[in-house]
């Protein structure tokens, strides 16, 4: 009796050593949150210092254009390692697999807006992004851009900047946006939409660019007359002082949920949780309509005058769902157009 005694302590006090392991590889682990993003520079450092600060969790950030990162998500889904992807249009996370991300539930989902809102929980959006043109102003004299119809002007050809909708979501949501504007009574599948996007793909020159900084930067910088983008970053060049200014597209301008996710499998799934909360919280939406030029997604907030009413802007009609769905065959179809254009 004595022997067995003696094992079963051994064996006891082996359990609590690997038990006092585990606790403290657990909170090594709730120390520490992997994001993997694709927001601009400005955004990220904002957000992620003051949760730092207030949560003492530790960020590792990883930066890339959309596709890379679902890309790379959906190649480690076996052995996950980030933990919350942040900045993904809903038209481009849509068209992958809800099997990538863990559902949750914000605690603050009863503040968002019911139209973003969205089903199943598995994205949640923070924001939203509307679509836009960035024009350089000493480049475009005596030129009126007014819209997608307008940068079809042989004067434009070469000197107008887009990133390949294939690596961004705000290419995949220019690209969307064009197809709805252009297309007969707004099918991006008719006729109209697609040879529309060839005489486009035509001005473009051969150039297609790989980030979507690259776009509003070279615009910036004089290399390009226009720039397909969006708000957050053209308002930015603007308080910036380059000679730029914004142009909503009078066709339309398409405005979408941008979201976060956590990704299944997620390491660190308490501290995922707990950005979440915090990008929809609503000290961090103030400051994104205050200060980053982000439209947030709460029905509480009160946006400043930088940010134009969206009842002052025509808006595309366009649906994302379809987007989402028809995302690889639009995508096809615009590289088959572009590789018969560009070379």
């Amino acid at each position: 009796m004595k022997k067995a005694l003696v094992v079963f302590l051994i064996v006891a006090v082996a359990l609590i050593g690997v038990s006092a392991k585990g606790t403290s590889e657990t909170a090594k682990a709730s120390n520490r949150l992997t994001v993997y993003s694709t927001v601009a520079e400005k955004t990220i450092v904002a957000v992620i210092s003051q949760f730092e600060q207030e949560t003492g969790i530790e960020v590792e950030l990883v930066t890339a254009g959309v596709g890379e990162l679902l890309k790379r998500i959906e190649s480690e889904q076996n052995n996950p390692l980030a933990d919350v992807l942040w900045g993904a249009a809903l038209s481009s996370i849509q068209a992958y697999s809800t099997e990538l991300f863990h559902p949750y539930r914000t605690e603050n989902y009863d503040a968002i807006y019911a139209p973003y809102r969205i089903a199943g929980d598995y994205y949640t959006p923070y924001a939203v992004a509307l679509r836009c043109l960035l024009v350089n102003t000493n480049l475009t004299k005596g030129m009126d851009i007014t819209g997608y119809k307008s940068i079809l002007n042989p004067a434009l050809k070469g000197k107008i900047s887009m990133v390949d909708p294939a690596a961004s979501s705000s290419g995949y949501g220019q690209l969307a946006n064009m197809l709805f504007d252009m297309g007969t009574d707004n099918n991006p599948e008719s006729d109209a939409a697609w040879a529309y996007v060839k005489a486009f793909a035509q001005n473009l020159d051969g150039k297609l660019l790989n980030s979507s900084s690259a776009v509003w930067k070279g615009v910036c910088d004089g290399e390009y007359a226009v720039g397909l983008t969006y708000e957050e970053v053209s308002f930015q060049a603007v308080k910036d002082g380059y000679p730029v200014e914004i142009v909503y597209c009078e066709e339309g301008a398409y405005g979408e949920s941008t979201t976060a996710a956590i990704v299944k499998g997620a390491q660190n799934l308490t501290n995922a949780e707990k950005f979440i909360d915090y990008l929809t919280s609503l000290k961090i939406q103030q400051m994104f309509a205050d200060d980053l030029n982000v439209r947030g997604i709460r029905s509480d907030l009160a946006f400043s005058d930088a940010l134009p009413d969206t009842s002052t802007i025509t808006l595309a009609k366009a649906d994302s769902s379809l987007a989402s769905a028809s995302k690889k065959a639009w995508l096809d179809r615009f590289m088959d157009i572009w590789t018969t254009v560009a070379f």
